[in-house]
């Protein structure tokens, strides 16, 4: 039953709880709702601090509260400041700490502490190298204008001076490039530039960049440069390649006469030495002939003046007997010389002998051999009556 029906609200109550009409004290109306923040306020003062009687009545109201949630408020900043203080550095890395804005300290690998706002800190990786990219166009030596690629791969070797002797030292290192490119491209030859003399270039450009930024004392240690294909603006790119082609034509051409060089001129050479080893053996020859018939001499004057008839005879024969030997007529003559007794045509008989025995083993046929043992019998026996002949 509804409670405002007849009958069906004997205790005359509303939905609230309370009584209808206006009455005393005992009656109950709707919740105040003041008196519930009143009731929430005073547990929370309660939890966080002590509290004090408020009007005389019975209700307290907490003096520690405010404390309460500063100290909540001052842990929680120092759990941040604590957090933002302690750092790691990794092996790679380094740190370098500022305090008051004067170095302070270089930090290593591990668990590290520092106090900000007094303190500052700058973490960098030490061990990484890192690359820089340009390219532009240069005016070369000749007055010609290329474009030229460049890398350099550098990293930081003092991080001290990478963070306070110079305010932004890559921007530095780029500068620092720009101007050692430009001075080594304007004084090479753009030939120099464009084919064999790159790898000289980045030799130059590194060391004098090197000599730039430890002028600037950046911290900044160059590895390596590598400067790639430079090529001509793309205006007259074609003039550039027929310069090109042409230069590859000379160079083969030149490795084509250095391979015949280099086939004939040693040969040449062997000739030539030869040629002098030849007539070196020629002069040893004639020299030791020249001593050998002087010693023969000297030997043969001592004889003759031992024995001078003998010696002439003896002379005479061997002279004949040489002139003989060398000639293929032989003429034998009386002692008057008015009468030839003999001829004997041995150069014939040696040209018959070598025909016979040219299909066979090359031996002498017994026909000449026996015309030839007639010939130097009789050729004897002339000689033996010449002699005779003399001597009578």
């Amino acid at each position: 039953m509804a409670w405002n029906e007849p009958g069906g609200n004997s205790n005359n109550q509303d939905p609230w709880g309370g009584r209808r009409g206006g009455g005393g004290g005992d009656k109950k109306g709707p919740p105040d709702l003041d008196e519930a923040f009143r009731k929430l306020q005073d547990s929370l003062n309660g939890m966080f601090g002590s509290g004090k009687k408020r009007g005389g009545g019975d209700r307290k109201v907490g003096k520690g509260g405010g404390y309460g949630l500063l100290g909540i408020g001052l842990a929680v900043l120092a759990a941040i400041w604590l957090y933002n203080a302690v750092y790691v550095v990794d092996e790679q890395e380094q740190a370098v700490v500022l305090r008051l804005g004067k170095y302070h300290e270089t930090v290593g690998p591990g668990l590290n502490i520092y106090f900000p706002p007094i303190d500052r800190k700058y973490l960098e990786n030490v061990t990484r190298e890192r690359a820089y990219t340009k390219q532009g166009q240069m005016l070369t030596e000749d007055e010609n204008i290329v474009e030229v690629p460049l890398t350099v791969q550098y990293k930081i070797t003092n991080l001290q001076d990478f963070v306070l002797n110079v305010d932004q030292p890559e921007i530095s290192l780029q500068h620092a490039t720009d101007s050692a490119l430009r001075h080594v491209v304007g004084s090479t030859s753009m030939d120099q530039v464009l084919t064999e003399g790159r790898e000289q270039m980045a030799v130059d450009i590194r060391e004098r960049l090197q000599r730039f930024l430890d002028t600037y004392r950046t911290g900044i240690t160059v590895t390596q440069v590598n400067v790639q294909s430079a090529a001509a603006p793309r205006e007259v790119q074609e003039a550039f390649d027929d310069v090109i082609r042409a230069r590859e034509d000379e160079q083969r051409a030149r490795n084509q006469a250095e391979s015949y060089a280099n086939g004939v001129v040693p040969e040449a050479r062997g000739q030539a030495q030869r040629i002098i080893e030849d007539a070196n053996g020629y002069r040893d020859e004639v020299i030791a002939r020249a001593k050998g018939e002087a010693d023969r001499f000297t030997k043969l004057v001592a004889e003759y003046r031992k024995a001078p008839d003998v010696t002439r005879q003896r002379l005479y024969l061997e002279t004949m007997q040489e002139v003989y030997s060398n000639s293929s007529k032989v003429l034998v003559a009386t002692k008057d010389g008015q009468n030839n007794l003999l001829y004997l045509p041995l150069d014939k008989m040696v040209e018959g002998s070598r025909n016979n025995s040219a299909a066979s083993t090359g031996s002498v046929s017994p026909s000449v051999n026996d015309a030839a043992a007639r010939a130097a019998a009789d050729l004897q026996q002339q000689q033996q009556s010449l002699r005779s002949r003399e001597s009578r």
